[in-house]
């Protein structure tokens, strides 16, 4: 294991904290207590950890200009005005379903919302994937049962998604220009080791980023899946890694605890809370949402 800089980045614990991203505008990292329903943000220079509670379960928040973003939660897609909270349905996603939530998503650099639904009680099978993109929802794949880990090649021509419950990465083709795939999927990596497939993200070079749920780590991958590094955590869960800074060279890691017996929270006070990572080399930022 690579032994690098990692501290707590926020000391707020969450029970399934998921969902990070960074504002360049407003130097701010965001993220999610799926659970909680709620939106948390800190300064990345450091200050207090705001929490904002949405009064619904959400996973995942994308920019859509200087004043408002778009957030996705249990019932579909919000925009939410940056400055008073205030949030307007835009898109329903599965809201006439009170069985299934919202897990992971990223914004394809053609300005696509790849999101994803699971069952609240990981029903198998209970999942989809869906592309948003100027006001049009598409269903792209179903029976999936934990979605994780969408995220996409620097010039889009690449997709990939997980299901933890099969605990592999899948790879499709996609049209740069419409974040659409192209195809077939086919298997991009199947992890054996310690731990789960959780969420991911991809570097400027083309590696792949990804958190081992219950394993303790973070695995990097090449394009070709092969595994080329890996950061060991302070904490069972980690969840879903993000680039952050104006030069995207450290990397923020939520966790969770939601699994954990109250003798293991004991000795693992750290769980739940979001990581510092200070890394050389550069990352990615996602593209904005086109709405």
């Amino acid at each position: 294991m690579v032994q690098l800089k990692i501290s707590v980045f926020s000391d707020v614990a969450c029970a399934l904290g998921e969902g990070p991203g960074y504002d360049a505008q407003t130097n701010t990292v965001w993220w999610f207590d799926i659970l909680a329903g709620r939106l948390l943000e800190k300064p990345l220079a450091g200050g207090e950890t705001r929490i904002h509670t949405l009064g619904q379960m959400a996973s995942a928040l994308a920019i859509i200009d200087e004043d408002r973003h778009l957030v996705l939660t249990e019932t579909g897609l919000f925009v939410r005005d940056r400055q008073s909270g205030h949030t307007v349905m835009h898109q329903p996603i599965e809201a006439d379903n009170p069985a299934t939530r919202s897990n992971d998503a990223r914004v394809h650099p053609a300005g696509a919302f790849w999101v994803s639904t699971m069952g609240k009680r990981a029903e198998p099978e209970a999942g989809s994937i869906y592309w948003y993109r100027q006001g049009e929802l598409r269903k792209l794949f179903s029976g999936i049962s934990i979605a994780n880990s969408i995220c996409f090649s620097p010039d889009g021509s690449v997709a990939y998604f997980s299901d933890l419950a099969r605990n592999v990465i899948w790879r499709v083709d996609a049209d740069p220009v419409t974040g659409l795939p192209i195809g077939e999927r086919a298997a991009f990596l199947e992890h054996k080791g310690r731990g789960g497939i959780d969420g991911s993200v991809v570097d400027g070079d083309g590696n792949l980023w990804n958190a081992r749920w219950g394993g303790s780590g973070i695995n990097i991958y090449n394009p070709t899946g092969r595994r080329i590094r890996s950061i060991e955590m302070p904490v069972t869960y980690p969840t879903c890694p993000a680039f952050v800074g104006e030069d995207t060279a450290n990397l923020i890691v939520t966790s969770a605890y939601q699994e954990m017996a109250e003798s293991e929270r004991q000795s693992e006070p750290d769980a739940g809370k979001t990581f510092l990572v200070e890394l050389p080399g550069k990352g990615r930022l996602d593209a904005r949402v086109r709405i």
